[in-house]
């Protein structure tokens, strides 16, 4: 019923969670999110994100700050071992970093006062928000009209609340599905990605020429790089205090011994999925460095061993059955309805359609068939695709024409996809 105000939990406080937040915000309804991080704020995280059109789209209903959020890149091309331009094409696409869109989010969301931005004033008709830090859900328990949400803080504080709508919005390691669906589980895919990032005007000028307003890709057998520039310090996108932002795909087997070194820090601890930024052994990086000045174009080695704080980044598939559970009072989005390989550049632009159309179906611009059908039908098609995708990158030979292929097949706006039938069968 649209016109009834409701009470939604949203456990997750990264960009999905805030895009559903801001959404059911905007229409009224009353959100609290629940974030397991133990701190107020997440950790800038130093990564560039693709905006594709969901995204955008996104902002532009969502956001209430006046400032800019992407850096545009006017060109796609390929590079060859040597550093030349052998593939180009000219196609207008929008880099954003993950820190401006998080504290964008959380200036619109709960009004968190940022560097990035100026916190926005509210609408008399807005919802409430609350945003709970140091929260790990430890159970959900169906009621007759509601959920129970179960959680526990890190010093060992205990509690409940109750949501008429529970929305699982963790991530692809996702608390709520586990629970829900124990059987799903997330599984390493045999590749790394090498993240980081170097002010743009600290590179060669060999370097600027390469990734500065292009988003540029090189392939070779069991690697792929790509490169673009992103906002820099405080989101800036002035001219020459912006990021170039890698990332490097590159195989480490289960189990191999380049793996655990790779995902050790300096501390000896073993991180199963991300290494954050700053915590990389630096016997491990210099090793990546030479492979990286061995095997790239000269450009691409440049900003790789330039970058002061890398991370890294397990490459990993999961997919739920289903995007409802306990008769629709508990409800997965993005990342933890279907994790998407990082090179289809589609997990941001899937968090802020799913925030949409769940937006949509509350509100009863949808029927629930189609909601289903269009929020199922985009992951489960879009994750077979970044599967099949990684899989011929990565482990195939394959001559540059078909890289780009896929490349561009990736690249076709969401509206014009056309699923099939096992996508969307509900």
């Amino acid at each position: 019923m649209p016109d009834v105000k409701k009470h939604f939990v949203i456990v997750g406080g990264s960009l999905g969670g805030l895009a559903a937040g801001l959404a059911l915000r905007e229409l009224g309804h009353d959100t609290t999110i629940l974030e397991r991080n133990p701190t107020p704020v997440l950790e800038h995280q130093g990564a560039g994100i693709v905006a594709g059109g969901d995204t955008l789209a996104f902002f532009q209903k969502y956001d209430r700050c006046d400032r800019p959020f992407a850096v545009t890149s006017h060109r796609r091309q390929y590079l060859d071992n040597e550093g030349n331009v052998t593939h180009k094409e000219d196609m207008d696409q929008n880099m954003t970093s993950w820190d401006l869109a998080y504290y964008l989010m959380r200036a619109n969301y709960d009004g968190v006062e940022n560097p990035y931005c100026k916190v926005p004033d509210g609408k008399p008709t807005d919802g409430k928000t609350v945003h709970l830090h140091d929260r790990n859900v430890t159970d959900i328990k169906e009621r007759d009209d509601c959920v129970e949400i179960y959680w526990k803080s890190g010093s060992g504080e205990e509690g409940s609340l109750k949501a008429d709508v529970l929305i699982g919005a963790d991530g692809p390691s996702s608390t709520i599905r586990s629970i829900l669906a124990p059987e799903v589980q997330r599984k390493y895919a045999g590749y790394c990605a090498l993240r980081g990032t170097v002010p743009e005007s600290e590179v060669s000028d060999a370097a600027r020429e390469a990734f500065c307003e292009k988003f540029t890709f090189y392939h070779c057998r069991g690697v792929q790089i790509l490169a673009y520039l992103i906002p820099g310090k405080d989101g800036t996108v002035e001219p020459g205090q912006r990021l170039i932002n890698f990332v490097y795909y590159t195989n480490f087997p289960e189990g191999s011994p380049e793996l655990e070194e790779i995902m050790t820090d300096k501390s000896g601890k073993r991180h199963r999925i991300t290494m954050p930024p700053g915590l990389t052994d630096p016997n491990a990086w210099e090793k990546q460095r030479q492979i990286a000045r061995e095997r790239l174009p000269p450009q691409f080695a440049e900003i790789v061993c330039a970058t002061k704080k890398p991370f890294v980044q397990a490459v990993t598939d999961v997919l739920s059955p289903t995007n409802e559970y306990l008769n629709g009072k508990v409800i997965l989005i993005g990342d933890a309805l279907a994790g998407f390989r990082p090179h289809t550049v589609a997990s941001t632009s899937q968090a802020a359609f799913d925030a949409m159309v769940l937006a949509d179906y509350i509100e009863g611009k949808v029927t629930s068939e189609q909601w289903k059908k269009e929020t199922l039908g985009f992951a489960r098609y879009i994750q077979k695709r970044g599967v099949d995708m990684g899989n011929r990158s990565q482990f195939e030979n394959l001559p540059l024409e078909d890289h780009i292929h896929d490349r561009n097949v990736a690249s076709v706006p969401r509206e014009k996809e056309v699923y099939p039938d096992w996508a969307t069968a509900i």
